[in-house]
C-alpha cells in the first residue's frame, strides 16, 4: 500500500500518535477495525453457521434457520441505517445473480457442488439462504466504501467495465459447454484495470493500493470462509463427499472474478459513482 502524493490530512477527530511507528500502528488499527465493521453481515452469518447444529433447532432444519437468521440480519442492517434502501436493492441483485448461479452449478447436468441436507426452503435443490452468501460480498463492499471513505481513480469507462463483468458472469455458465476461458478474461480484466487505484482512509492518512490487489485479497478471505463452510458441512464439493478436504485453490480465482462482478455492480450506485474517477 502506498500513500498518494496528493493525500490530505484529516478525516479523524482524534489525534494520532506522534512517532512514525505509532502513526502506522494507528492507521493499521483503523483499517482492521473498520474492515471488521464492514464484515458485519458476513461475520454474523458465519457465526450462525458455527452455532446452529446440523440437526437444526426446534424441529426446523439448519438451512431454514440460516435463511431466517440471514433475513433478520439484513432487516437489522436496513432498520439501523447501516444500509439504505437503494443499497438493499443492489444487494438483492447480488442475491438473485448468486442464486441463479447456484441453481445451475448444483443441477444434475453440472454437479459442481451440492447441498446435502433437507430443507423446506429449497428451490431447485438450492436452499434460499445460499444467495445471501453472495449478497454478503456486496454488503461488505458497500460498508467498506462508506467506512474507509473509498475512492477509485483511473477507473475504466463504465460500459467497458460492464461488458467485462457480464462476460465473466456468463463464463461461469458457458464453461461447461464451450470451455473455461476465465484466464483470458482475467488477463483482460488485469489490462482493463491496470491503472486503477483504490484510495482509502483508515484514520487520518489516505492510502492506496492497486484495485486488482484489493479484489484478490477479498477473494482470498472468501476462499478461507468457503473452507470453513464446507468443513461444517454447509455444502460439499465432489472431492469432499467421502471426507473433508481443502477447497481447491482454483476457487480463489473464481471468487476473484466474482468479487470483480460485485464491485462493478456496487460502482453503479449513485452515491458511490461520485467517488469514482473515470478518465476522459
Amino acid at each position: 500500500m502506498n500513500r498518494p502524493a496528493h493525500a490530505a490530512a484529516g478525516g479523524s477527530s482524534r489525534a494520532a500518535p506522534g512517532r512514525p511507528w505509532g502513526l502506522w500502528a494507528w492507521e493499521f488499527w483503523g483499517f482492521v477495525s473498520k474492515e471488521a465493521q464492514a464484515c458485519l453481515f458476513a461475520g454474523l452469518f458465519f457465526a450462525a453457521v458455527f452455532c446452529v447444529p446440523r440437526a437444526g433447532w426446534w424441529g426446523l432444519p439448519r438451512y431454514d434457520l440460516l435463511l431466517l437468521i440471514a433475513l433478520l440480519i439484513q432487516a437489522g442492517m436496513v432498520l439501523s441505517g447501516r444500509e439504505s434502501r437503494d443499497e438493499l436493492k443492489a444487494i438483492g441483485l447480488f442475491h438473485l445473480l448468486g442464486f441463479a448461479l447456484e441453481v445451475f452449478k448444483t443441477s444434475a447436468a453440472v454437479q459442481s457442488w451440492s447441498y446435502p441436507d433437507f430443507a423446506y426452503t429449497k428451490l431447485f435443490g438450492v436452499p434460499l439462504f445460499a444467495g445471501f452468501m453472495y449478497a454478503a460480498v456486496g454488503s461488505y463492499i458497500i460498508q467498506a466504501w462508506r467506512l474507509l471513505q473509498l475512492r477509485v481513480i483511473h477507473h475504466p469507462p463504465y460500459w467497458m467495465a460492464g461488458l467485462m463483468a457480464l462476460a465473466i458472469y456468463l463464463n461461469f455458465f458457458t464453461q461447461h459447454v464451450w470451455g473455461d476461458v476465465r484466464w483470458y478474461l482475467a488477463a483482460g480484466a488485469m489490462g482493463l484495470y491496470a491503472r486503477s487505484q483504490i484510495l482509502f482512509r483508515p484514520q487520518q492518512r489516505e492510502l492506496s493500493m492497486p484495485l486488482w490487489l484489493g479484489l484478490v485479497l477479498v477473494a482470498f478471505f472468501i476462499w478461507l470462509a468457503e473452507n470453513l463452510g464446507t468443513f461444517f458441512g454447509l455444502w460439499s464439493y465432489p472431492h469432499q463427499l467421502g471426507a473433508w478436504a481443502r477447497v481447491h485453490m482454483s476457487k480463489w480465482s473464481s471468487w476473484s472474478l466474482l468479487v470483480l462482478i460485485s464491485f462493478t455492480l456496487v460502482v453503479q450506485l449513485k452515491h458511490i459513482r461520485e467517488r469514482v474517477q473515470v478518465p476522459d
